[in-house]
């Protein structure tokens, strides 16, 4: 204890050790009455209920009319097995004939692959505009924000015809994967997040790595990819969900169907099964990211969090 809190009175002493009553729009007093804890607590089951019809509705919706037969579905949506049968050879029709299972690793390599891309130029970028802080640094840092402004439509037919006839090369990456690897790697907002996450590593223990010898790759690799890890988990769960859920990019980009992934599939498929089988296969399809997002649901709300921080 320090000289001038002896001196302190002890009551202010204690004043201060309170912590101050987190602020609510009920007070205590309100709270401890009776009926208003019981009016709260039927307003907290309420709220629940609507929040688990509201979500797990679909789901439950959607995994029933996958086994679901067609005329069922057509004569009552909502009143399942009419008929009293349940049809679960659909998911294995569905996996085999719709060929829901080769979509499903066409989606994971886009996903993946786009992943890595994504991880590598935004960590690279947000390395040199924080960490090396280069003379065209700004100008670059400026370069990378000036893309946000630009709405993605508006650079579809540019890109389109870059990844068509690549510039130099003189190469085409239609039909490849290549062709959504690498658009996806250059995002700004990524380079933005992981830029203000290294900043917020203390420069001295990057001048202490440069008085010891190390180079840029070695302060690259033992200090911000250790110290970054938990910014880079979240970068990757948010490309890998943008990546799975992308439609028109794709759709534009392999024409080829045995490369397309499964959310281009889907609507090919809609033309050529019935509507159960249809049913099973948006029901395989969606247990990945739900699978997913119950295993990494912390790295996804934190991801969240941040990119909306970040935005506004």
């Amino acid at each position: 204890m320090t000289t001038a809190e002896r001196i302190r009175p002890r009551w202010l002493r204690r004043e201060r050790e309170i912590e101050p009553e987190t602020r609510t729009n009920i007070s205590s007093a309100d709270r401890a009455r009776p009926v208003v804890r019981i009016w709260m607590g039927v307003g907290q089951i309420v709220v629940l209920v609507l929040l688990i019809v509201a979500g797990l509705g679909p789901l439950i919706w959607l995994a029933l009319a996958a086994v679901s037969p067609t005329q069922d579905l057509i004569q009552g949506p909502f009143s399942f097995f009419t008929s009293g049968t349940v049809q679960w050879q659909n998911l294995g029709i569905a996996w085999e004939r719709g060929r829901i299972g080769h979509y499903l690793l066409n989606t994971a390599a886009l996903a993946l692959g786009s992943m890595v891309a994504t991880l590598f130029i935004s960590t690279t970028a947000a390395f040199v505009i924080t960490v090396l802080r280069p003379r065209w640094g700004g100008l670059l840092s400026g370069a990378i924000l000036a893309t946000l402004f630009i709405p993605g439509i508006v650079s579809l037919v540019p890109l389109y015809l870059t990844v068509r006839d690549m510039p130099v090369l003189n190469i085409s990456l239609v039909n490849t994967f290549w062709a959504v690897w690498l658009p996806a790697s250059a995002t700004a907002f990524n380079v933005l997040i992981i830029s203000r996450f290294l900043e917020s590593i203390p420069a001295e223990l990057y001048e202490a790595a440069r008085i010891d010898g190390a180079g840029a790759l070695r302060i690259l690799w033992s200090i911000v990819l250790p110290l970054a890890r938990p910014i880079l988990g979240v970068v990757g769960l948010l490309t890998i969900v943008a990546s799975w859920k992308d439609y028109l990019w794709p759709l534009l980009v392999l024409p080829n169907p045995d490369n397309q992934p499964v959310s281009v599939a889907l609507p090919r498929l809609a033309d050529q099964t019935e509507l159960s089988v249809q049913m099973a296969a948006l029901f395989l399809s969606l247990l990945v990211p739900v699978v997913l997002f119950l295993i990494f649901q912390r790295q996804f709300l934190r991801g969240a969090s941040m990119s909306g921080g970040v935005k506004g």
